[in-house]
């Protein structure tokens, strides 16, 4: 019996779900981030963990599945290459996630996608085509994400300990935290973009004077985006990711569409799609 599966994977984990030939689901799994632009090996082992659980009580092989991966980094060439060798499965293609999540979340529909969470990325679809914008990882892009947040936050504290920018409640409590400027820098020498995305939830809906400038910020910046994405035809938002609803609260300026389905349900139908079963 031939088995499919779509993995959908981030910053913050990496979810799997395995389909009969009739596109039943009869397993799921979780596992840790897999984000491979940043590390490729780790990412390789939260989908192994996943995939294990998934076809756990199946009789599926993973040396037999027909994959799709929708990962953050999947658009690095060097980074897919290396996860494949990494990989036990029969068939598979990684995509980006941004790929897999509009799949899931648009279907065939006109619209634009715009996926944050630990990381960001866009997806707009006319007529069928496809195109990804944005997902570049923290250090140059993923912006409005959860990471991007963070780092902006932590910055902010350090210049107002500078005397560069007006100190408040937060940005204190942050440096006490972290001992001051030198903790915070440790901090950031080592942390990944899960560790920054952590302070996300102080920033999102706080009253701190430092955590509206911050979440003001990258809400214009999300504005920008979606209205070059727009072009002169509008068309419908979708928001997901466990900041989406952050940001479709603050952003009404085009209609909204709540999604159709999961990264990780259209990871599986490009997996059945894949091998002409859907």
């Amino acid at each position: 019996m031939a088995f499919f599966l779509g993995i959908d994977g981030g910053g913050s984990g990496c979810r799997a779900a395995l389909a009969d030939a009739d596109g039943r689901i009869v397993g799921q799994g979780r596992g840790g981030p897999a984000n491979i632009n940043t590390d490729v090996e780790a990412a390789a082992l939260s989908i192994l963990q996943a995939t294990a659980e998934a076809v756990e009580g199946t009789g599926a092989d993973p040396r037999d599945l027909i994959v799709t991966l929708g990962l953050a980094g999947g658009t690095m060439t060097a980074a897919t290459g290396r996860l494949a060798g990494l990989l036990p499965f029969a068939r598979m293609q990684i995509v980006n996630d941004a790929v897999t999540a509009a799949r899931g979340a648009l279907g065939t529909r006109d619209g634009i996608l715009a996926a944050m969470g630990t990381g960001s990325v866009f997806a707009v679809q006319r007529g069928g085509d496809l195109r990804q914008v944005g997902g570049r990882g923290f250090l140059m892009g993923d912006e409005g994400s959860g990471a991007v947040l963070g780092r902006a936050l932590l910055s902010l504290a350090m210049r107002a300990e500078d005397g560069f920018a007006d100190m408040t409640p937060l940005l204190q409590q942050l440096l006490e935290e972290f001992g001051g400027i030198e903790g915070i820098i440790r901090f950031g020498n080592t942390a990944s973009p899960a560790d920054f995305a952590d302070f996300a939830p102080r920033i999102i809906g706080a009253d701190d004077p430092a955590a509206r400038q911050v979440f003001d910020a990258a809400v214009a910046e999300i504005r920008h985006i979606l209205t070059v994405l727009q072009g002169d035809a509008p068309l419908p938002v979708v928001f997901v990711g466990g900041l989406g609803p952050a940001y479709a609260a603050r952003l009404t300026d085009w209609p909204q569409r709540p999604a159709l389905g999961s990264g990780v349900d259209g990871a599986l139908l490009m997996a059945r799609q894949m091998a002409g079963a859907a």
